[in-house]
Order: C-alpha cells, then sequence, then structure tokens
C-alpha cells in the first residue's frame, strides 16, 4: 500500500452499521490532528497519553451524535491530572472537517513518572455536555470515574445516563512512519447498541463498578446476544490494526465484522480548530467593574489573556474592558 493510500485515513471519522445486530458504530483515526493538540503544550507523557485518549473518545463520540454545535468532554478528579477538557464543533456545512480542541491541568510535583496515566487522575467524575446553540439548552451528563480508563468511563456514562449498550477499543501512542520523525497517532472503534433497539433499562443497580450500570444490565434477548457476538468479534482486533496506517478502516471492519453485514457511510474529517479571539476575550472581560479590570492589568499597562487550549496571547488596553470601558471617571451619572 503506498504511503498516499496510508494518509488518506488519517484525521478521519467513518460511521458504519452492522445490518446483522442492529449495531451502529465508528473507526477513527487521529494522526495530525492529535500531533497539533499535543504541540500546543509541553506535557509530561502521562498527561499526552490521557489527552490523547480523551481526544480520540471526543472524535468518535461527537460524529455519532446529531450536533448542531459543540460536544465537550471533562475529565475532573483529586489526583496530579485535575482536568483533562476536550471540545468537539460540528462541521458547519457538508464536506467541511470537524473541528477537535483538548488541553489539561495538572500538579507536576505531584506526578508519578510511569505511573498508569489514568491512576494520575485519581476520584472524581467524567461528563459529556452538549451545546446545541443559541436557544438550546445545554445538556450536561455526568457519571463517576470507574473501569481504570477513560475509554472504561465512557461506557458507563452511556449505559448510566443514556441506557446505550457502548463499547470502545483504542489504541494511542508515539509512533514513526518511513520518512517522518516520531508524531502520536490514535485510532478506536467504537460500538453501540442502535437506539431504537435498545431496551428500557435497568431501574435498579447496576453490576458495574460501585453498582453503576453496565450494558449487560440492559439487554436482554436477542440484542443480548448480538451485542455479545460482536464484541467477541472486537475482542480480537489489534492494536496496529487500530492506528492504522497499513490498515484501511474498510479493510479492518470486513476482517472484524464480515458475518455481521458492516454497511459504510460518507467518512467525517477532523481538524484541530479554537474558537478562540480577542472579541471572545472581550466579551468575558465584559462583566467586571473598571476596579477588576485595574487589578488585572499588569505592571506594563495592559491586560493580557491566555488561550488554553492553542495557546493563543491576547494583551488589551483595560481602558477598553469592562461594563464601565469609555466611561468618564468624573461623570458621577447625575
Amino acid at each position: 500500500m503506498s504511503l498516499g493510500s496510508q494518509i488518506a485515513w488519517d484525521d478521519t471519522v467513518l460511521p458504519f452499521q452492522l445490518d446483522r445486530s442492529d449495531i451502529r458504530g465508528r473507526v477513527a483515526r487521529l494522526d495530525g490532528v492529535l500531533d497539533t493538540v499535543l504541540a500546543q503544550h509541553a506535557y509530561p507523557r502521562e498527561i499526552e497519553a490521557l489527552v490523547a485518549e480523551a481526544a480520540l473518545l471526543t472524535a468518535l463520540i461527537g460524529q455519532a451524535i446529531k450536533l448542531r454545535w459543540k460536544l465537550s468532554l471533562q475529565v475532573r478528579g483529586d489526583g496530579p491530572a485535575r482536568l483533562i477538557a476536550t471540545d468537539y464543533y460540528a462541521p458547519t456545512e457538508d464536506g467541511a472537517p470537524a473541528w477537535i480542541r483538548a488541553y489539561a491541568s495538572f500538579d507536576k510535583d505531584r506526578l508519578e513518572p510511569g505511573a498508569d496515566p489514568f491512576s494520575q487522575i485519581g476520584k472524581g467524575y467524567f461528563a459529556v455536555l452538549i451545546d446545541q446553540g443559541r436557544d438550546m439548552q445545554p445538556y450536561k451528563g455526568i457519571t463517576p470515574l470507574a473501569g481504570g480508563s477513560l475509554s472504561a468511563c465512557a461506557e458507563t456514562y452511556f449505559a448510566q445516563s443514556e441506557q446505550l449498550p457502548t463499547r470502545f477499543a483504542l489504541s494511542f501512542g508515539r509512533a514513526i512512519l518511513p520518512g517522518q520523525g516520531e508524531r502520536w497517532r490514535a485510532g478506536g472503534v467504537m460500538l453501540q447498541l442502535m437506539p431504537e433497539a435498545s431496551p428500557a433499562g435497568a431501574s435498579d443497580g447496576g453490576s458495574g463498578e460501585e453498582g453503576l450500570l453496565a450494558a449487560s444490565d440492559i439487554l436482554d434477548g436477542d440484542e443480548e446476544e448480538n451485542w455479545s457476538r460482536a464484541n467477541l468479534l472486537l475482542d480480537t482486533v489489534e492494536d496496529m490494526e487500530l492506528v492504522g496506517p497499513r490498515v484501511q478502516p474498510t479493510d479492518l471492519l470486513v476482517r472484524l465484522f464480515h458475518e455481521e453485514r458492516p454497511r459504510v457511510f460518507d467518512p467525517q474529517p477532523v481538524t484541530f480548530g479554537c474558537t478562540c479571539s480577542e472579541a471572545r476575550v472581550r466579551q468575558s472581560l465584559s462583566i467586571y467593574s473598571a476596579k477588576d479590570i485595574a487589578y488585572m492589568t499588569t505592571d506594563e499597562g495592559i491586560v493580557t489573556a491566555d488561550c488554553q487550549f492553542c495557546g493563543a496571547h491576547y494583551e488589551l488596553d483595560p481602558a477598553t474592558l469592562g461594563f464601565e470601558a469609555g466611561k468618564d471617571p468624573d461623570d458621577d451619572g447625575a
């Protein structure tokens, strides 16, 4: 296979359906977008791995939802990895790429070098936030951290909050392609029982960690048999098949699920994108008084702001900021 055909599937999400078992899914490959996300920061390897996993989950989940604007994942814990945050912005028009951005907040002095990345989060929660834009009520679903990985937390979220059996198989890490330097690559498969086929679900405690619901708690009959069969097939996938680049997603689906009659749809390209701007910074500061703005002003007489996602740096005139901007300080309003 030529290098051109290898790269063709990078930074894409391929939707598919298993017609025999009423299961839908996604295959994602992240290469340049993930490398760009991580290049914005000098993260330790443990934090890079968490951001890579979260970004991959975001690409898979975001494409699986009928999204008008933005889906966000947030992972908060009491360990050295305090926050992992990602955003997926839906395409603005047919053929346009979706945008992904991500960042992490962590306590460098508390990190344990070489430890399992998930263990660096500690106790906390995994949240999914969906914002469909203006005049729409945002949705937020939260589940405790459990299962030993972010993908396991995402599976628990769908079982607990949506009562949709969901499975992820992910692989990510640094790789070297011929003629290229070391860079991050990630790939994964998401399986999910079709919503119309999903049963009503369990009302009592589940069989998962700390009594959380698991897929087995919300399945019965033919759906349970179909789900088990598809999961057994997915268990045979290898890490190099997930990340590529020599195995095309279409070939992977045939290899894994040929007896399930896989059917693919148009792939969705993804790219790194950030919505920060000077206008947005000014808007966020518009709630502050002149006294507050003065407190934020540096010794050089400017107010600075940095985007945590893309690293953009803004320098603003304090006289133009806040809800009292442009007001004559001698004007008492009489």
